[in-house]
């Protein structure tokens, strides 16, 4: 399998290369050169997530020496739990909160960091990873990559635009763990990375690389809970879902697509934004204009010019063919609001503000299709928002509590990626 840029202008390389380079030389995104169709996949014959996603992932890895430590990888990365829990009678919630750091960040950082420290042993290098965050990747990736030999980590996240318990997940490992708090918003922090690759002889001083869902290496493993939750669906209800994702920077969707062009069992996908409308803009006005993000209760998904927008306008070229597949709705704070004390005083379950948004969409446009809303975040990461509207205490998960209880560090910074390298 080889792995083009989303501009065109680079060579075709391995599964190993376009993870390890992140972005493409010509500024671009990686894509598959092709998607290989699910029909193949022995689901009776599966057992454990691990092995689904080994499945899955195998024939993106052809020809790549990656593909001889892809099951161990699975098995490292996916430990945990991926519930599928029942909120009414046609209408399941995919938990990708079980992980490490609560959030499903977790399937991808794990994934990657397993996949890069296989590579860079091969390859004898060191390697540092830019990593901007507006909440969850960053501490996802914190934790997967914390203690890996011969790799630095630097994670940019916007002041005062994450939660306290978020803060703590990204500036409490220390050691090849390096985290900046970035004087301006997440497009900021974005912005710089960007600039950090473009620069060249910075870029290859320090053999950068990115952990951000501009790196192929996240993308491919998030397709595969995808593939799990609607075979799971489907054999439940004998019906596809329509399955409703919390969006910001678009990975988690871009995704989803990836799934569906492979021919998982999905109806449709319907993107859950909040108040940084810019593809539901143009969806609507067919012009699509990046802008500076608004702050929202919903702040991992305060993204005002999504990266993977370019995957996904690689994948449907036209904007006829993105509004045929691509449907998504704005979801304001009081509507996230009143949807979290809606859910909690009818069934008691908690959502974060993130998984708030999916349930709103589903409330006011799927209120009678069999469906999976995507929960990305545990509430107890957003107490501050969610305990007084429900009017009583998140429980905190473990492995949550555990991180809660180490010591913080962090550098402030000016919007500046020169800043990060001394």
């Amino acid at each position: 399998m080889q792995y083009i840029s989303t501009r065109k202008h680079a060579k075709p390389v391995g599964a190993s290369d376009a993870i390890m380079q992140g972005l493409a030389p010509d500024g671009g995104l990686y894509i598959p050169q092709s998607f290989p169709s699910l029909a193949h996949l022995p689901y009776g014959e599966i057992s454990s997530y691990a092995e689904l996603a080994f499945e899955v992932l195998a024939p993106f890895f052809e020809g790549d020496p990656l593909l001889s430590d892809l099951a161990e990888i699975c098995a490292e990365a996916f430990n945990f739990p991926v519930p599928l829990h029942p909120l009414s009678s046609q209408e399941m919630v995919l938990e990708l909160f079980w992980g490490p750091t609560a959030a499903f960040k977790d399937f991808g950082a794990r994934f990657l960091a397993s996949a890069m420290e296989r590579i860079i042993r091969r390859r004898g290098e060191k390697l540092t990873i830019l990593v901007a965050t507006s909440g969850d990747t960053g501490g996802a990736v914190a934790a997967a990559f914390a203690g890996k030999e011969g790799i630095t980590v630097k994670v940019l996240y916007p002041k005062g635009r994450v939660s306290a318990r978020q803060q703590q997940q990204l500036t409490c490992w220390g050691g090849n763990i390096e985290a900046y708090e970035v004087d301006g918003s997440f497009d900021d922090c974005q912005r710089m990375v960007k600039e950090a690759f473009m620069n060249e002889g910075l870029s290859m001083a320090h053999n950068l690389s990115s952990a951000n869902s501009i790196n192929l290496g996240r993308l491919l493993p998030q397709s595969v809970y995808y593939v799990y939750a609607s075979q799971i669906f489907q054999g439940a209800f004998s019906k596809q879902p329509t399955i409703i994702i919390p969006s910001g920077n678009v990975g988690n969707a871009t995704a989803a697509y990836w799934a569906f062009t492979m021919g998982a069992p999905i109806q449709q996908i319907a993107l859950a934004v909040n108040e940084n409308r810019t593809i539901v803009d143009y969806l609507e006005s067919g012009v699509y204009q990046g802008r500076s993000s608004v702050q929202t209760l919903a702040n991992a998904m305060d993204v005002g010019d999504p990266s993977n927008m370019e995957r996904l306008f690689a994948l449907y070229p036209t904007l006829e063919e993105m509004r045929a597949v691509v449907t998504a709705w704005s979801v304001d704070d009081e509507a996230i609001r009143e949807t979290i004390k809606e859910v909690y005083t009818e069934s008691g379950y908690i959502l974060c503000p993130h998984t708030a948004t999916a349930e709103r969409v589903r409330r006011d446009h799927f209120p009678d299709t069999p469906s999976i809303i995507v929960s990305t975040a545990h509430p107890a990461k957003f107490e501050e928002t969610v305990e007084p509207l429900i009017g009583s205490s998140v429980e905190v998960p473990p492995q949550l509590a555990e991180l809660l209880d180490k010591k913080s560090e962090y550098h402030s910074i000016a919007a500046d990626y020169r800043l990060l390298f001394g």
